[in-house]
Order: structure tokens, then C-alpha cells, then sequence
């Protein structure tokens, strides 16, 4: 009879503890989400997507009252310069996803509008429409400025290059027949342009994101402001030219000192990934979107946590789907 040795016992028990400790290591997969400055809303609904899709080796189950993500995945949100830049580093692979506007995710895709001239990111795929992204102009009180037209000659941050905000504020000041050459332009995140403007040196600021944005609701209950209307002849125009703009309104009560709601106009957010992701992968991430578990979390979570919805998702794609999320969708009749 062969006699095995306590150490050879514990050798093997620690082998293939090690094994099982090699298993888990390699059932987990990390995943980056691009999101937007820290002041924005894109940062906080990142947070919420990030631990909805997650579940970490370890976790209790869904119906245990655990995560209900993609078993051994631990996504984190990044906070970047938004839009353009997410898509860049999608591109480049630094980001596993990212999210865009729909209208910076339409011209990255064929190489138009913003993307003129630079290689198409032919691989930008679409894992979900979030919710619509408002467009703010917010001016101080003192500065006279009402309407667009007034910001000739003013102050006007347009946020930072590399962002979504910064093309569309272009656009709109086309709209009205102005260019960068016909106010005193700088290029600042709200929350850097809010400081200024409580100390006097800005007279407005564009900001494009969900509402009520944090740096705009703190500013407004501090300093007097003006949400000044995006609306008018010009702006039909305007949407008549780019479809992927929509009506939008503030309700009366969005920020402090607005009485009344106010027209603007707005694009979609979008979740957007690379065609390079596998679509086992997406199809579970998409899947974790919208279970009723998630759903109540985005519900309670932010105020746009509302408008993640499955139907909501589908709308105004711009981009195709990515395989694994276009799965999903045509599995629960969302899409045909």
C-alpha cells in the first residue's frame, strides 16, 4: 500500500487551491466606460451603469438581492472630456465603451461633420440610447443676454475641444449667424465656467447633458442666471439641416429663479462600444440594462435614470447596433 505524505496532501490542496484561484482570476474581465466630466451627468449615470452591468467573482445572485450583471465582469466609470474623446479612445482601445452624444457618434462612424477629413471609426457600434441631452445656455443675470443673438460681442465659454458640447455650440451660433471671430470665446468645463461667472469674468455658457446638471443647479442657487432659450426661426432652420437635434423643453422649476419652461433643443446620449467586443460579452452587458432590477436602480439613481428604458434604447440609433446588443433588442421584440 503507498503512503502519501501529509506534505504531498497539502501540496496538492494547495495546488489546486491556486488552480481554482487561476479560474476566477480569469473569469474576470474589467470594463472601462468614458463618461464626461465629474460636474456633468454623464459621469453619475456612468457610476450607476458601471455597478448595474457588473458582478465580480464572489457576488450573490440577482435574486439573492445581488448584482445582476455579467457574471466576473467589473466595469468602472472614467471620467474624460466627453463625446469626441470617448470615441477616440473606443478607437484606440483604451475604452472598452464609452458614452456619446448621437450626433458625435453619427459623424465619427461615416467620417462626416466633425470627423471631416480624418479616417472613418468605421467599428463604432451602438450598445443603447440613454436619454436626451439638453442643450444649456446659461447667462448671468446681469449680462442682458435673453436670446442667442445676444451673445455677440459677450464672454461664452464653449467647453473643451474634444467635446460634444463645443460642436454643437458652433452650430447653433451659425445658426444665428455668428462665429467664434464675433464673441470673446473660451473653451471651459461648466463647472470651471460657473466659477467664473460668480466672479464676474463670464457672461454665459454652453453646456450639453441631462437635466438638472450639478454644477448649473449649485450655480443657479448661489448666483442669479438666466436659462436663456434656444428657439426661433433660425433654429427650425437649424433642425431642418441636422435631423439628429430634437425639440426639447426645461420645465419651470429645473434650476433656481426659472419660472417657467423654457424651448431648447437636444441630442441623444448614447452608450457605444467597438465591433471588436465580443458579442456574448455586449449581449449579456445589454441584457443587464434592462432587467427590472437595474430598471429601479436607474429609476431611484438620477433623475435621467428614468429615461433608460427599452424603448428608449432603440430610438434614434444614428449607428448600427452591435451584434451582441442587436440580439438582445430582436430576442424581447424591440427591434424587428
Amino acid at each position: 500500500m503507498k503512503i502519501i505524505s501529509f506534505n504531498a496532501l497539502a501540496g496538492a490542496a494547495l495546488a489546486v487551491g491556486l488552480m481554482a484561484q487561476g479560474a476566477v482570476a480569469q473569469d474576470m474581465q474589467f470594463f472601462r466606460i468614458g463618461t464626461g466630466g465629474t460636474a456633468g451627468t454623464y459621469y453619475p449615470i456612468g457610476g450607476l451603469i458601471a455597478n448595474a452591468i457588473s458582478n465580480p467573482p464572489g457576488s450573490r445572485a440577482c435574486d439573492e438581492g445581488g448584482s445582476c450583471g455579467v457574471p466576473g465582469l467589473i466595469a468602472t466609470a472614467v471620467a474624460s472630456n466627453g463625446s469626441v474623446g470617448n470615441v477616440n479612445s473606443i478607437n484606440g482601445g483604451t475604452l472598452e465603451a464609452g458614452f456619446s452624444q448621437s450626433d458625435v457618434a453619427y459623424w465619427a462612424q461615416t467620417g462626416t461633420g466633425l470627423f471631416e477629413g480624418q479616417p472613418a471609426v468605421e467599428k463604432l457600434r451602438l450598445i443603447a440610447n440613454l436619454y436626451p441631452e439638453s442643450i444649456h445656455l446659461v447667462a448671468s443675470a446681469g449680462s442682458g443676454i435673453t436670446s442667442v443673438a445676444d451673445l455677440r460681442g459677450k464672454r461664452v465659454s464653449l467647453d473643451e475641444p474634444g467635446s460634444g458640447t463645443l460642436v454643437d455650440a458652433k452650430i447653433i451660433l451659425e445658426a444665428f449667424g455668428l462665429t467664434e471671430a464675433d464673441i470673446t470665446p473660451e473653451y471651459l468645463k461648466p463647472d470651471q465656467a460657473s466659477d467664473r461667472m460668480r466672479d464676474g469674468a463670464m457672461d454665459a455658457f454652453f453646456f450639453v447633458g441631462g437635466y438638472p446638471a450639478g454644477a448649473i443647479a449649485e450655480l443657479s442657487s448661489q448666483h442669479d442666471v438666466v436659462i436663456v432659450p434656444i428657439t426661433g426661426p433660425e433654429i427650425d432652420a437649424l433642425r431642418a439641416e441636422y435631423s439628429f437635434f430634437a425639440n426639447d423643453t426645461f420645465p419651470a422649476g429645473t434650476y433656481n429663479g426659472q419660472d417657467a419652461e423654457v424651448a431648447t433643443i437636444s441630442v441623444g446620449a448614447q452608450m457605444v462600444t467597438s465591433a471588436d467586443l465580443s458579442e456574448d460579452l455586449v449581449y449579456g452587458i445589454t441584457k443587464s440594462l434592462f432587467n427590472e432590477t437595474t430598471q429601479r436602480l436607474f429609476a431611484n439613481g438620477h433623475a435621467k435614470g428614468k429615461f433608460i428604458t427599452l424603448e428608449n434604447a432603440v430610438e434614434g440609433a444614428g449607428i448600427p447596433f452591435h451584434p451582441g446588443a442587436e440580439k438582445f433588442y430582436k430576442e424581447v421584440g424591440a427591434i424587428e
